[in-house]
């Protein structure tokens, strides 16, 4: 396979594309659907077959996405083999999911917010896209605001129920708790030390992945917004956490023991807890989001392991 140089700038094009149409046609609801949906699917696939090709081929894509020549600001991407992967698996993800929304949509009482949705979901979807592939932090943080914006939109998509507006301020007010985190991570001062530094990104990102005892947002979350975007929740958004801690463990020049052990110590909680809290729930969407709460356990507990093994210099732990 062959890497597309412009795929990433491409798919963000005809996405911006799809949403400037949709809002052309908010008297047509059957059509905005269509465009909006459709449009996205193939957004998606054309970043999955350049996730694919960066793959398979160990190679890696960089450009830039926008530059503003007066004030000397860009915003640029940069996609190796861990954002490839990740960048894989939302594709797989999100073009299913857009294919089915086009029928789910279009039942009550969704159906006469057909564009808002499509709109929302474009926006949310790339900007996933360009956490994944971010090339600097600037870029990182603009998208990551950008998600939470638009996830925060779809949560309260049925605004007149008060179960949803709360739901999305909880989830608004801890995520920029976590943003705050990140940036105070980013800034690194002088008397910041490197295990305080990881702490306020672990803080940052373990929000938004949902890790124990930072979860509080998902389960209200997920039963406030429409199923399909509650399968992007527990799918994608969740892992933006993942994946900023796992490019975070990737810079690190050494792996102490102890954070290995922590690492699996708040994955076991996570994982156990959400098994316990899901067997407590009688509504379904709240019984999933403890579900996804347990799987980034699992995900935390190898991500530790994984520490451990490099601490201990024992590269078949790691791997």
């Amino acid at each position: 396979m062959t890497v597309p140089a412009d795929a990433l700038p491409a798919a963000l094009a005809i996405r911006l594309a799809v949403v400037a149409l949709t809002l052309l046609l908010w008297r047509r609801n059957h059509a905005a659907r269509l465009v909006a949906f459709l449009g996205s699917a193939l957004a998606s696939v054309i970043t999955g077959a350049m996730a694919a090709a960066v793959l398979q081929t160990s190679s890696s894509l960089q450009g830039a996405l926008f530059v503003h020549h007066a004030s000397a600001m860009s915003l640029g991407y940069s996609v190796d083999g861990l954002a490839a992967w990740f960048l894989l698996v939302l594709s797989m993800l999100a073009a299913p999911v857009a294919l089915f929304s086009i029928g789910y949509i279009a039942h009550p009482p969704f159906d006469r917010r057909s564009v808002f949705i499509g709109v929302a979901y474009n926006v949310l979807l790339g900007a996933v896209e360009v956490v994944f592939a971010a090339g600097d932090v600037i870029t990182f943080l603009f998208a990551w605001e950008l998600m939470t914006l638009a996830t925060a939109a779809l949560v309260t998509t049925e605004h007149e129920q008060r179960a949803s507006r709360r739901a999305a301020y909880l989830y608004l007010a801890m995520s920029h708790l976590g943003t705050g985190c990140l940036i105070a991570g980013g800034l690194q001062p002088a008397s910041l030390t490197r295990n305080a530094m990881f702490g306020l990104f672990f803080v940052g990102f373990g929000i938004k992945a949902g890790i124990i005892p930072l979860h509080l947002w998902l389960p209200e979350a997920h039963p406030a917004a429409p199923s399909t975007i509650s399968a992007l929740l527990s799918g994608v958004v969740i892992k933006t956490g993942i994946y900023g801690l796992v490019r975070v463990l990737s810079m690190l020049p050494a792996y102490p023991t102890w954070l290995g052990l922590a690492l699996v110590a708040l994955g076991v909680t996570s994982g156990v807890l959400g098994v316990v809290m899901a067997l407590a729930q009688h509504d379904l969407k709240r019984l999933l989001a403890y579900r996804s709460i347990e799987n980034i356990g699992i995900i935390l507990i190898g991500l530790g392991v994984g520490a451990l093994g490099m601490a201990q210099h024992r590269l078949d732990w790691a791997v």
